[in-house]
């Protein structure tokens, strides 16, 4: 489970404030950065994959939301607090290696939503993600630019240049369509995770986990017309236990988290069909239910024990491979 409130970057940057500034990138610089920094496309895609499951774009502003949109972090540190391109992405690095009450600046997204579980990311990544959303437009709600001009601020135009879209007629690869298969129903799962967590605690999510996970997993290889499963090396649900070609690629995973590496999927193609893997890393929010003792609840271990009296999904520590995404979908016909 990745992500859960992946990065409410700005539900609380680092409580330093920096000094107004122009807040203007020159044509010359964004070249110069996409050429010899980072690739705009690629770091749009590490925002969604990382950011988006809390952040989302498109949730409502009221209801099914459980963090703030990443155009509100933008807003809040660029448009109000006037941060430079260096002070914005030095505050979001800052920010996200240890989040924390004293580091937030949105007091009421903290207040409503809760501080960000801390999660191990590579500094590159964080970079990456923290100038794309400067440099470039992001996606926002429909309903955001009310919702900031109606808390009194001034008019909201967001600043940065638009990314052109890519070829229509340019053909998905297997691994954008698995990333997309795992990514959307992630976000399912997490949604309805988090809602519950928020609403009812975490006893509750470990009977929605119970009742709930298997069958909105399903759910979604109906949608796909794919075979989705979450599998694990220490499963919870015998369901979820990995077999004996999946433990190989827990394994590679397990490695690449060890080493920091941000994390690719692996993709194998078969006559007929394509199977792809991607890591569920852990975050503090993971461990109420998957932690160690000291991490776990009497009252949250006596509810696991009664669910899953075989349970071997506990003893884990932030940024572990809790499991893998293990998806098989045929092939497109030519």
């Amino acid at each position: 489970m990745r992500i859960v409130f992946l990065l409410v970057i700005v539900v609380m940057v680092t409580a330093c404030k920096g000094k107004k500034s122009d807040n203007t990138t020159s044509e010359k610089e964004i070249v110069i950065l996409k050429k010899n920094s980072y690739d705009a496309r690629e770091s749009k895609e590490l925002l969604e994959k990382n950011c988006y499951l809390c952040h989302s774009p498109i949730a409502p502003e009221v209801t099914g939301r459980i963090a703030p949109p990443m155009a509100a972090i933008k807003a809040r540190y660029i448009n109000m607090e006037g941060y430079s391109r260096d002070e914005f992405i030095q505050a979001v690095g800052h920010f996200v290696e240890n989040p924390t009450v004293e580091k937030a600046l949105m007091f009421g997204a903290v207040k409503k939503f809760g501080v960000m579980p801390k999660q191990v990311f590579p500094k590159e990544t964080i970079e990456k993600i923290a100038a794309f959303m400067y440099d470039y437009q992001i996606d926002e709600p429909e309903w955001f630019k009310s919702h900031w001009e109606g808390h009194g601020n001034s008019n909201y135009n967001q600043m940065g240049y638009q990314l052109k879209d890519q070829n229509k007629d340019e053909v998905k690869t297997y691994t954008d369509i698995g990333l997309e298969y795992a990514l959307e129903t992630k976000k399912v799962l997490g949604k309805n995770l988090m809602g519950t967590i928020q609403k009812e605690g975490t006893e509750a999510a470990l009977a929605f986990c119970n009742i709930q996970a298997m069958p909105l997993t399903d759910s979604m290889s109906v949608k796909f017309d794919a075979n989705i499963k979450r599998v694990s090396d220490k499963n919870r649900n015998p369901n979820n236990k990995a077999n004996e070609e999946e433990l190989k690629y827990i394994a590679a995973f397990k490695a690449n988290a060890l080493a920091k590496k941000e994390p690719k999927p692996i993709v194998i193609e078969e006559a007929n069909s394509v199977h792809f893997y991607f890591p569920i890393p852990t975050n503090t929010m993971c461990l109420k239910c998957h932690g160690t003792k000291d991490d776990i609840r009497p009252e949250v271990q006596d509810r696991i024990s009664k669910l899953y009296p075989n349970d071997l999904a506990t003893g884990y520590k932030e940024n572990e491979i809790r499991g893998i995404w293990s998806i098989t979908f045929n092939k497109k016909s030519n």
